[in-house]
């Protein structure tokens, strides 16, 4: 009796003779999260700026809220990628969520300060990561830009310094007086941060860029060099 060769199956590939795996629901774990951290946006802004931000309670709630926005991002994706629940709605509303709340940080933590150094910090900041964002959405459906080190450095960094910045570091220290000195400590240990992210958010533009340029610049060749293709 002669056997049956079978091809073998490359993942990702629907077998033949059987149907193409549907594609998973836009309702589902991963898109809720994702979704909650866009409801949580204008939540934290209202509870960072409450009363000028001078507000010890409210800086504190407005930092559990950015907390449990950045731990819903880690969680979403891993569930997404574990679970095959990748959504063309997650892969839109993702980035935008990621950025409605860290640009919200950005732009209530210069407000607090209010010094021309954290507002020029914010809008460079916002400039790369929306012009970043705009870019995947719009014109990168034939290229693929694999996710950098220093991208993934920089996420980090901002949550940090972000993070550390919500919190009334100074106005704890001005109303209970030995916590001032851990307090300072910990804001310039904040400010550090956040100049590391700042630098490492350039770099990583700068590689995204140029990668984005090379992987156009190699279909153009690759589309000269097809049989009946003018040059």
């Amino acid at each position: 009796m002669s056997e049956t060769r079978r091809e073998p199956q490359v993942p990702g590939q629907p077998v033949p003779g059987q149907p193409a795996t549907a594609k998973p629901s836009n309702w589902n774990v991963p898109n809720a999260l994702t979704t909650l951290r866009i409801v949580m946006v204008p939540f934290f802004g209202w509870a960072l700026l409450y009363d000028g931000g001078d507000s010890v309670l409210w800086r504190l709630i407005a930092w559990a809220i950015f907390v449990v926005a950045m731990v819903t991002d880690k969680i979403d994706g891993d569930l997404a990628r574990k679970y095959g629940l990748v959504t063309d709605f997650g892969k839109i509303a993702d980035p935008i969520a990621d950025k409605a709340i860290t640009g919200m940080a950005f732009i209530g933590i210069s407000i607090i300060t209010d010094t021309w150094w954290m507002w020029t910090i914010t809008v460079i900041v916002l400039l790369r990561e929306w012009s970043v964002t705009l870019l995947r959405l719009s014109v990168l459906k034939s290229v693929v830009i694999a996710a950098a080190a220093s991208g993934k450095w920089k996420t980090a960094t901002q949550a940090l310094a972000l993070g550390l910045l919500t919190l009334p570091l100074l106005e704890v220290g001005d109303k209970v007086g030995w916590l001032e000195v851990p307090g300072e400590i910990t804001y310039g240990l904040a400010i550090v941060v956040l100049l590391a992210a700042f630098v490492l958010t350039l770099w990583s533009g700068y590689e995204f860029f140029r990668d984005v340029w090379r992987q156009r610049d190699s279909l153009r060749r690759g589309r000269a060099t097809e049989p009946g293709t003018a040059r």
